[in-house]
């Protein structure tokens, strides 16, 4: 397992790049198949095309930041490396704030349904996210816990004190944890995984997330998405659905960053579903009817006819 596809001289194609160049691709076919969106006025390549790049760099930026705060001690010995974004370190909760940033600056500039924006653009996230999930594996980050941990210790949310506990041990009491599933991954010990957990399977926590994000992609956009919902409520239901598949991803995961002893990931996906159930019967509200932007021209038109 190597975090590059090849190298040429000095120049290297790493994996976890290829894999967001592909998400960017993936998700502008997708973007620009929505007949949702093209029904709502979103309907010129252009538009579709600069809404892309700036909700992508800002996701970037915003995914970087945020890893980089929960992180510090981390880059303070070399401030530069907070730019190799190559070498992994993007928190998907902080891209998602800064995408959509991104997308509310778009919308005003623009002049665009912010809403129509996001609900358009989280298909494509979402195809996105399954995608990287194949470059961490490549860097071997974002990994779980030994695939001998009890399930115990997984769901209870013990497993520092437990692992702490399990280097004392002696050979014999440690040979009395089991392998609790045949499919766990022993990484190279130069990457994060390998250097935590030498030699030693541990779950593929990014694989469980990659697999999830497909299915939930699938049930979004290919159900959800065909549903006759004013703008916002899909990207309400997007929320939800990422919260619940990170919840329970991260139940398994080793590194997830913490604060105050809590998983930060638990407490943003919760944050996430409260929003997004309050949000979901706020555009829900029939008055929130939404009217694409060439009708009101018309109308307006017919109006100054009308008056004339």
């Amino acid at each position: 397992m190597k975090p590059y596809l090849f190298k040429i001289g000095g120049f290297e194609l790493r994996i976890y790049s290829l894999m967001y160049i592909l998400a960017f691709l993936f998700g502008m076919f997708i973007a620009l198949a929505d007949d949702v969106a093209e029904k709502r006025g979103i309907d010129d390549r252009k538009i579709i095309e600069d809404f892309a790049f700036t909700t992508i760099l800002a996701g970037l930026i915003g995914a970087r930041l945020y890893y980089v705060i929960f992180k510090f001690s981390d880059y303070i010995g070399n401030p530069l490396s907070i730019f190799y974004i190559w070498e992994g370190g993007l928190a998907i909760h902080g891209g998602i704030i800064g995408a959509f940033i991104g997308s509310y600056l778009y919308a005003k500039k623009n002049k665009r349904s912010l809403w129509v924006l996001t609900d358009m653009a989280v298909g494509p996230l979402l195809f996105g996210q399954f995608l990287g999930r194949f470059g961490n594996l490549a860097n071997g980050e974002v990994h779980g816990v030994p695939t001998f941990t009890p399930l115990s210790v997984i769901f209870s949310g013990t497993f520092s004190k437990w692992w702490a506990e399990y280097q004392t041990m002696s050979i014999a009491a440690k040979a009395q944890f089991k392998q609790l599933v045949p499919w766990g991954i022993s990484f190279p010990l130069d990457t994060p995984a390998g250097s935590e957990f030498p030699n030693l399977p541990l779950h593929p926590a990014m694989l469980y997330e990659a697999f999830l994000n497909l299915i939930g992609f699938i049930i979004l956009w290919f159900y959800f998405r065909k549903k006759e919902y004013n703008p916002g409520v899909l990207s309400m239901i997007y929320l939800i659905i990422y919260a619940v598949i990170r919840i329970f991803v991260s139940t398994f995961r080793a590194e997830d960053l913490l604060i105050f002893g809590i998983r930060l990931p638990y407490l943003i996906s919760i944050a996430m579903i409260i929003i997004a159930i309050i949000g979901i019967k706020y555009f829900s509200s029939p008055n929130r009817k939404f009217v694409p932007v060439e009708i009101k021209k018309e109308e307006q038109n017919e109006n100054s006819i009308s008056m004339d």
